[in-house]
């Protein structure tokens, strides 16, 4: 148990005596409860820009807890206090960060900003009612090479990703690689957005606004290519074939660890697949911890399955390396490993020894597994898996 001192800053040129802010630090359960660490309202910012330091109470959370944190700015003048956020700004940092004076970002648009005109308007021409004001923005992150800004069938625009993510909090839709071979990450984010989904929605919101995210101690950074992808987005019949929401997240991860290939057009095979040390390591670095592993290139027996049904009933995540023909919407014949999925419930099987489980895939929570196949033709397109205990 310990009490921590929270704290944040953010940049502004307006006097710091005139500035003041709200300050919520919270973190969220799975079943979307929320876990208040800090809640101050219209507090007097400090000369050099930071907060005061905000006590926790006697808390249990390792350091390593990430926290999303909201802040709205406040200026106060001669006769009134005035509401200068139009909307809370919010970013996620550990307890550390927030703890060591360390929840801020290098770069100004990435903090709580406020900034007010110090220079002298001026007329740019003296003809009637003719003035010239000159807005800059920064370039959107992702851009698809067929679909430039504006384009009705764009896939990265701000309503579009904005009700995919809010559908994602509710849970009304889950990740799904469709026709990319993203298997893996999507495997990592349906966890995390069972889990953790604030952060998984942060996440979500910081790849779109900057291009980029650190989760805890994984850091998200595609390359250009990635962030203005090739290819089509949609089939013959005008359906998606990914998401824009899911090509953010599921390739930024994947391209990010790629050293000499890029995730950078909706045909990259190659370049998606993920091996179980690089799954563990994003586990790990997001809070994660790995407490058993059985999975290998080899299928892995009866033993195996029973080892795995007894974490997965005792609420640990449960991530499987298959041969995707094991599933209903697959017609792979071969038996190599190929396909990441995450259990929901235990291996089972039925009066007539038929296999059953539930499991999410492809978008999917469901029972997935081929009708009327035994328990051998489970083992043989079934490498074993990974156990994870879930983040506090």
């Amino acid at each position: 148990m310990a009490i921590h001192p929270l704290s944040t800053r953010i940049n502004s040129n307006a006097p710091a005596e005139s500035m003041s802010y709200d300050l919520c630090i919270y973190k969220m359960d799975s079943k979307g409860n929320k876990h208040t660490f800090v809640d101050v309202k219209q507090q007097q910012i400090q000369g050099n820009y930071e907060t005061q330091k905000h006590f926790t109470e006697n808390i249990s959370d390792p350091l390593s807890t990430i926290c999303i944190m909201e802040v709205t700015l406040y200026q106060k003048t001669m006769l009134h206090t005035h509401c200068v956020s139009p909307v809370p700004f919010t970013r996620m940092y550990t307890l550390e960060e927030f703890s060591s004076g360390k929840a801020f970002s290098p770069l100004k648009r990435e903090n709580p900003c406020y900034f007010i005109s110090q220079g002298t308007t001026k007329l740019s021409s003296s003809g009637k009612n003719i003035l010239s004001v000159q807005i800059s923005s920064h370039e959107r992150p992702f851009i698809a090479e067929q679909y430039p800004v504006g384009d009705p069938l764009a896939p990265f625009e701000k309503s579009i990703i904005e009700g995919q993510i809010k559908n994602r909090f509710n849970q009304v839709t889950f990740p799904d690689q469709n026709a990319s071979s993203l298997c893996g990450p999507a495997a990592f984010f349906y966890c995390l957005q069972q889990d953790r989904p604030d952060v998984y929605v942060q996440a979500a919101q910081d790849l779109w606004q900057y291009g980029k995210t650190k989760i805890g101690e994984l850091e998200i950074t595609p390359g250009d290519g990635c962030r203005h992808p090739s290819g089509d987005f949609y089939d013959g019949y005008g359906r998606q074939k990914i998401t824009g929401l899911d090509w953010i997240m599921l390739a930024d991860l994947r391209d990010s660890e790629n050293s000499a290939l890029s995730f950078d057009t909706l045909d990259s095979p190659i370049a998606g697949i993920t091996m179980w040390q690089t799954l563990t390591e994003w586990f790990e670095k997001t809070g994660y911890e790995k407490v058993f592993s059985n999975i290998g290139v080899t299928q892995t027996g009866i033993q195996g399955i029973r080892e795995l049904n007894d974490y997965v009933g005792k609420g640990y995540k449960v991530v499987t390396l298959i041969n995707d023909g094991l599933l209903k919407n697959s017609h792979s014949t071969l038996t190599v490993p190929s396909h990441w999925i995450v259990w929901d419930e235990s291996v089972t099987q039925d009066s007539y020894n038929n296999v059953h489980l539930k499991l999410f895939s492809w978008g999917d929570v469901s029972d997935q597994i081929k009708p009327r196949k035994d328990m051998s033709f489970f083992i043989n397109r079934f490498f074993g898996g990974l156990v994870f205990k879930p983040p506090k």
